[in-house]
């Protein structure tokens, strides 16, 4: 599949990153900034929808170069716990239409 693909996401924080200190979830963050950085993805758009749905505190849209650029980053956050604090769903999508 040719890139760009595109990941539209809703995520939440769940008991294990309520757990970290504020020195602790800064550093999470930082290393997720990294893997995303290091993939060559980047991100889109971040919003927060929390005044319309109690399901999800953020949502967003992740740009990747290409479809081994999503998956090697799922590794990443996979191999360093992340799904450990944050629970969500995505999906992929590619332009429309094509380029």
């Amino acid at each position: 599949m040719a890139g760009p693909i595109y990941k539209f996401f809703n995520a939440r924080f769940i008991e294990g990153w309520y757990q970290l200190s504020e020195a602790e979830q800064n550093a999470h963050a930082a290393k997720v900034e990294a893997a995303l950085k290091s993939v060559g993805g980047k991100t889109m758009l971040m919003c927060t929808p929390v005044w319309s749905t109690e399901k999800w505190l953020g949502c967003g849209v992740e740009e990747f170069p290409d479809i081994d650029a999503v998956q090697n980053y799922a590794m990443l956050l996979f191999q360093m716990g992340h799904f450990r604090y944050f629970q969500g769903t995505s999906m992929l999508a590619t332009k429309y239409p094509p380029s």
